[in-house]
């Protein structure tokens, strides 16, 4: 048996989802589109299943949603309906609910948020709306879960009856008298519960009805017969003087107001500012609007990725996917204290056994070496007196407290005792080990992160954000929904994706989810400081740049996708309920946060493991000493990859860098973007790196490799992400083309114009290439700034 749950965006329908199915639930996507699926079983009903539809306002075919959820109905035709209504709301609720009762189908109603109502001082009587509409009618309170598991019974008691609904409201005679014709054409051969709303849509023009007749019902309507329609629509048009669709909007909502009138006493004065009003004179005021949700993300991302999400992930990739860590934090502190009081030793050793007067300390995390440091004779005296006390190596961690090894180190050791294999050692450690570890490894800063988005947006505050950059958006081409993606962006650029799925428009989808990772995540910090350390002196405003950059390249790829044909039309209007503020529930905050968690550990586990095999294989395979087998870490340069990367990195030569090293880089990036640092650290000379590095790139060349990284395809994780919401092979590489694509030629421009202005210019190729560049800049301004010839 098959119960679907129905009602308005924001009237609880999730919050009484998880209410009647508790944890068995699945979720996945409906077939064809983006849009989410959830269904679960009935609580103490094994063989009940109810289906959670997509919020929707209405079943026209305007928005995926509602094509989806009518499709549903129309087509698989549930068992029974349980539709849930926002009781502080009634007039808009109940425009689904008309619609609803038209199918035939036996349909309950739940009256959501009646606490609201009566704290507020109204009542609905329901008894009377029940006679009034047709079919029972329920009070529940969702959110303290009172009242929904017997609405539920009584749609699984309306089901098992069959008891077809009975739908009670009727038009204007005149068009009663249409959809009279209506079915006696077209519709007289289906079942009697089904004429109804087949007769209506027809009578509405529903641009996709005549082939869903065809679809489901096998019904072909002739030339004829649709003349014959016509000729009676237009008769009714031409008495009621309006278009049949807005004559069915207005009839519908007379016998809205008439069941309000007969079922509403409201006490209230109307004029009263509810809590919600007087918060929202704040938070969404013209001047106080931005700062407020600048102090308010800065909160939501300093927790998420400097606080408790930041020690959380660290602990995960430091402590469980890497060398150990202390259990429960027992002995953290003596160990760091240790390591505080060894400091520089082991390096003040190594130059004064070199017969150096100075020392360098390298950065792990950036590979960034420090100016040469004066040592003294008593500096070396305390740094044999700590290497005798703690050992060369200095403190080692599980010497203090309770030490745990981490996953890594015993997977290492359980293959050391079996003698395995080196390549197969590699393999299970470098790849498939260090492939989960670095998706698992940032779940930890994402679960925060998530709890955290998942407050904003169940409290109302989320709606809100929407609403005040829409203003802003708009004038590039996006809605102001794209905002909150390219926000959560910044930290990671996987969620950031996965939160597109509230654009309603599909067109703003697409083009949100294509732009998104152009926003520097978390993962590209460590690239940039290493850029700006090694070819800018450590230079603040190459970070800063950075993310004006993404941004900048956001609003321009909107400003011309706009204009061509794939993404035309006016921007969809922005509609959106402002939900009333409340306090969600911690079930349903934990039960968000780890739905989105775990979609992102299955299809981005997967990608990433798959890739990073591949590139750890190419990595550290090749042809070395006259024979082909697994190389050492210093010998990447006799590696497939590095091959590869001396085969293509011509391509790359117009952009600055047309060296293997670069190149190599910039394709283990896929993997994971920190990797830049690592595979740039170990070919360009360990220690030495930044001084090699420098070397190499000039200002505008370092510009150019920095400004392709960002603006490139994301991560493989990311990468699984587009591919899961775009949920179509075509646009998937449609989009990883379009970045990729996209940051070739403003690379290019940079380094044309930049070699150009520094005087780098030599020969005839390179003059030849600068007039290219010209030439490429001036073909990106006219796509911008090309009057828009699909906008009405």
């Amino acid at each position: 048996m098959k119960i679907a749950l129905a009602g308005n965006p924001n009237a609880g329908k999730t919050t009484l989802f998880n209410a009647l199915t508790g944890s068995n639930q699945f979720v996945g996507n409906w077939p064809g589109v983006t849009v989410e699926k959830k269904e679960g079983k009935l609580k103490n009903h094994k063989d009940v299943e109810i289906m959670d539809l997509p919020g929707i306002y209405s079943l026209s075919p305007y928005t995926l949603e509602e094509v989806v959820s009518r499709n549903y109905l129309v087509k698989e035709r549930p068992d029974a309906i349980l539709n849930i209504i926002d009781g502080t709301n009634l007039e808009r609720n109940l425009y689904l609910t008309t619609q609803l009762a038209e199918l035939g189908i036996p349909m309950v109603i739940a009256v959501n948020m009646m606490d609201v109502v009566k704290k507020n001082g109204d009542k609905i009587h329901l008894e009377q709306m029940s006679k009034l509409i047709g079919c029972p009618v329920f009070e529940i309170s969702a959110l303290k879960n009172k009242g929904c598991i017997e609405a539920a019974e009584t749609a699984v008691k309306a089901a098992t009856e069959n008891k077809v609904m009975k739908y009670k409201h009727r038009f204007e005679s005149s068009i009663e008298h249409a959809l009279a014709h209506i079915e006696e054409a077209v519709v007289h051969d289906l079942p009697e519960e089904k004429q109804r709303w087949y007769s209506v849509k027809l009578f509405e023009r529903d641009s996709k009805i005549v082939e869903q007749l065809k679809e489901a019902e096998g019904i072909k309507i002739s030339s004829k017969d649709l003349s014959h329609i016509d000729a009676d629509i237009k008769k009714c048009e031409a008495e009621m003087d309006d278009d049949s669709e807005s004559i069915i909007t207005a009839e519908r909502y007379k016998y809205i107001e008439s069941i309000i009138n007969s079922c509403v006493t409201k006490k209230s004065k109307a004029s009263k500012l509810n809590t919600s009003d007087k918060i929202d004179r704040v938070v969404t005021n013209r001047w106080l609007a931005l700062p407020i949700f600048a102090v308010v993300m800065f909160l939501v991302y300093y927790v998420s990725m400097v606080t408790v999400g930041a020690a959380a992930t660290d602990w995960a990739n430091d402590g469980l996917f890497g060398d150990g860590y202390h259990l429960f934090g027992i002995g953290t502190g003596a160990y760091e204290e240790a390591c505080e009081e060894f400091g520089d030793s082991a390096s003040i050793l190594e130059a004064y056994e070199n017969g150096e007067v100075t020392y360098v300390v390298q950065d792990e995390e950036t590979l960034e070496v420090s100016e040469p440091i004066d040592f003294t004779e008593e500096d070396v005296a305390t740094a044999n007196a700590m290497v005798e006390k703690y050992g060369e190596e200095g403190p080692a961690s599980e010497d203090f407290g309770i030490w745990v090894p981490g996953i890594p180190v015993l997977i290492e050791s359980v293959l050391d005792a079996i003698e395995c294999a080196d390549w197969l050692k590699g393999l299970i450690l470098d790849g498939i080990v260090a492939g989960v570890g670095a998706v698992l490894g940032f779940v930890p800063q994402m679960l925060v992160l998530f709890l955290l988005l998942a407050f904003l947006e169940a409290c109302g505050y989320m709606a809100r954000i929407a609403f005040i950059m829409d203003r802003v958006f708009r004038r590039f081409g996006l809605s102001g929904k794209s905002f909150i993606p390219m926000l959560v962006g910044t930290g990671c650029g996987i969620p950031g994706i996965m939160a597109s799925r509230t654009i309603e428009s599909d067109r703003d989808r697409k083009m949100t989810i294509m732009t998104t990772t152009f926003i520097p995540c978390g993962a590209k910090t460590p690239f940039i400081a290493m850029i700006a350390g090694a070819i800018f002196g450590g230079s603040a405003w190459v970070a800063t740049s950075a993310y004006f950059i993404g941004i900048a390249a956001i609003l321009f790829s909107g400003i011309m996708l706009k204009k061509t044909k794939m993404f035309a039309g006016e921007a969809a209007p922005f509609v959106m309920e402002l939900p009333a503020y409340h306090w969600p529930t911690i079930g349903n905050l934990l039960r968000s946060m780890w739905e989105r968690g775990w979609s992102f550990i299955k299809k981005a586990g997967t990608i990433i493991l798959l890739s990073t095999i591949v590139i750890w294989f190419l990595s550290f395979f090749g042809w070395a000493e006259g024979s082909f087998g697994m190389l050492e870490e210093d010998q990447m340069d006799c590696s497939i990859l590095a091959y590869f990367g001396r085969g293509i990195c011509w391509l790359f030569q117009p952009l600055g860098w047309g060296n293997w090293q670069a190149t190599v880089a910039a394709i283990t990036g896929l993997v994971a973007k920190e990797n830049i640092v690592g595979t740039m650290g170990i070919l360009y000379g360990g220690t030495e790196a930044y001084a090699n590095m420098a070397a190499v790139f000039t200002g505008v060349t370092g510009m150019s490799f920095l400004i392709f990284n960002l603006l490139c395809a994301p991560c493989f994780a990311a990468m699984g992400a587009i591919k899961r919401e775009m949920n179509n092979t075509k646009w998937f590489w449609f989009a990883i083309l379009y970045e990729c694509g996209f940051a070739y030629v403003i690379s290019f421009i940079v380094n044309q114009i930049g070699s150009l202005c520094t005087g780098a210019v030599s020969g005839v190729i390179g003059i030849i290439e600068v007039v290219l560049g010209f030439v490429v800049l001036a073909g990106l301004v006219y796509m911008v700034c090309r009057k828009d010839k699909y906008k009405k």
